[in-house]
């Protein structure tokens, strides 16, 4: 081939001496001469691209040995040192420069061969480079530890920050070749096995649906502990971190680029690691499964400004669309199950007599539920929001108001489970103890700052009222008896009514301790209390009587000293139901069976 074209140089050279000889015989006329001229200068143009050309074919065969020797070899460019790179680089710039030079001759011009053997070394040289390109991402890509990243915010490297450049430098030379497909087709592959490897780091098994609605409640508890973190680490660090590495390598090209790339990446990874949430979100919707959907609001809509970010171009909007219609999932799944629980309070079917009046289970859950409650008052707030009617008195957020509704569910059911009691008094102790243990329950707790002091008052002086009600129809009776009456009309039956007034005093007191023994206040503040509240009326008011008639009343008729009473009280609302036993010596004598 080289032969022929030296004789083609040849012939051109003795044809261009002819044509100036020609040009020069004065026996030529202007237009000839003109006409050989002109001739003349295509033949030299011709001489020029066959000049071109030779220099491009030795340039192409010089780049060409570089890049055919890398393909024979086993070992990887990169790893052989930056010399090795550059030089790499430089051939394949070469045969770049070759194509771009042989492309823009006149096609009639154009070496056909030549510009064939070109784009086959090109071919090659950007195969070995996608070699290199996952070599490198595999080779230098950090190992990073959840644990490590908890605290962190966006600021780790997934890829050694020292061969960004190395990695520039591969996506210009293969973006300038027009082999840009190839390249982001390898780079989102690679990466995209890179965010599968960290799945499995993170230790997110992936459940179906159905598994997710089967799970016994402690399994499904540790499963979304481990989402929950999962899901932090993953928007906060590790996304945040894979855009950037995008951007670093591609963000020079096109804007729309790096965007689509990071999109790719992360479409399955995001998807899967939302699967479960979904799972989550439309399974059953018992109230203790509010907690959990509200530590998932709580959660998604902390970190749904870092999904805006991250998706906020059309490539993203998909996985941002999906994300947001996770966290509404979650938060209408809490608005119905908060709802449901304070129907299920309205509703909650027992029937039974609560022993002793104590506090009933329904107020401890209720009141323990709501208590934990408060710890997301915050997403509570933003939730109910559209759910609560104002308060007239223009009084409250949206949770306090849902709580005082609650309460009043809750004590609206009480009453109606008071009446089961027959004994009125009960049925005051019954309230009594529940209320209280409400108000306790909200001024020990994040719930005082809910409830607020206006609802504290007005349930403290709920249930003191109780008590007083309690007092009135227990003790009301027997105070009666120690009355003060008009005895001076006759001396026998003012005799006869004292020892009467005794003994019903004494019957009375014995079937009420007998009977309220059993009754409960189980809080020992509150119990002391009424127990001083009974003292102050039915202790002073028996000292009284025994005092104001101590001349009168025989010794037989007096079963208890005023100490004994003092006593007694103390045996009230203990739970454990007591019997008095009287026995007769030389001086009446009380003595206090201990027996059930």
């Amino acid at each position: 081939m080289d032969d022929h074209k030296s004789e083609d140089q040849h012939l051109v050279a003795a044809a261009q001496h002819i044509l100036k000889a020609l040009a020069a015989s004065k026996a030529v006329s202007d237009d000839l001469r003109k006409t050989l001229l002109d001739f003349d200068i295509h033949l030299s143009a011709m001489s020029i691209v066959e000049r071109s050309i030779k220099q491009l074919e030795r340039k192409i065969k010089f780049a060409e040995g570089k890049i055919m020797a890398w393909k024979a070899k086993n070992s990887m460019i990169w790893d052989c040192g930056s010399k090795e790179s550059s030089e790499y680089l430089e051939a394949v710039s070469e045969i770049q420069a070759a194509l771009h030079n042989l492309q823009s001759l006149n096609e009639h011009d154009k070496d056909k061969e030549l510009l064939g053997r070109a784009n086959r070394i090109l071919q090659v040289a950007m195969a070995k480079l996608e070699e290199e390109l996952v070599h490198i991402l595999v080779k230098h890509k950090q190992y990073l530890e959840p644990e490590s990243l908890a605290n962190e915010a966006g600021s780790v490297d997934l890829v050694n920050p020292a061969l960004i450049p190395d990695l520039k430098s591969i996506a210009n030379v293969m973006f300038g070749s027009k082999y840009h497909q190839e390249f982001c087709q390898t780079f989102i592959s690679s990466r995209r096995d890179a965010l599968d490897e960290f799945f499995v780091v993170l230790e997110i098994e992936r459940f179906s649906n159905e598994n997710v609605m089967k799970m016994e409640g402690n399994c499904l508890n540790r499963e979304i502990k481990k989402w929950i973190r999962a899901v932090k680490i993953v928007f906060q660090v590790y996304l945040v971190a894979e855009r950037r590495l995008c951007k670093q390598i591609l963000g020079d090209f096109n804007h729309s680029v790096y965007q689509f790339c990071f999109a790719e990446i992360t479409l399955s990874f995001v998807l899967k690691l939302l699967n479960f949430g979904e799972a989550v979100a439309t399974g059953n919707r018992s109230p203790e499964k509010l907690f959990c959907f509200l530590d998932i609001y709580e959660v998604l809509e902390n970190l749904a400004v870092y999904v805006d970010i991250l998706f906020c171009e059309e490539f993203g909007s998909f996985l941002r669309d999906e994300f947001h219609k996770l966290l509404n999932k979650f938060a209408e799944a809490s608005k119905f199950t908060f709802l449901a629980f304070k129907s299920a309070i309205a509703n909650d079917p027992s029937k039974a007599r609560f022993p002793g009046g104590g506090v009933h289970h329904l107020t401890k859950y209720v009141m323990n539920f709501i208590k934990t409650l408060a710890e997301y008052g915050e997403a509570l707030n933003l939730l109910l929001a559209d759910e609560t009617p104002a308060d007239p008195e223009g009084d409250g957020h949206p949770l306090a108001r849902e709580f005082w509704s609650v309460a009043a569910t809750l004590e609206s059911n009480l009453i109606n489970k008071s009446k089961l009691y027959k004994d009125v008094a009960l049925q005051h102790v019954f309230m009594m103890n529940n209320i209280h243990y409400m108000v306790q329950k909200a001024k020990s707790s994040e719930l005082s700052l809910v409830f607020g002091d206006r609802w504290l008052r007005r349930h403290i002086a709920k249930f003191r009222d109780n008590a007083r009600s309690y007092e009135r129809v227990t003790w009301g009776p027997i105070l009666s008896i120690l009355k003060q009456e008009n005895t001076e009309s006759n001396c026998t039956s003012s005799k006869e009514n004292l020892k009467k007034k005794c003994k019903d005093f004494n019957a009375s007191f014995s079937e009420t301790y007998r009977s309220q023994t059993g009754w409960c206040i189980p809080d020992t503040e509150l119990r002391e209390d009424v127990q001083i509240l009974i003292s102050q009326t039915v202790v002073h008011a028996y000292r009284q009587f025994t005092g104001r008639y101590s001349s009168s009343i025989d010794e037989k008729w007096k079963k208890y000293t005023v100490d004994d009473i003092e006593n007694y009280v103390l045996d009230l609302f203990v739970g454990s139901p007591k019997s008095l036993h009287y026995f007769s010596s030389s001086t009446q004598i009380l003595k206090r069976d201990k027996s059930i």
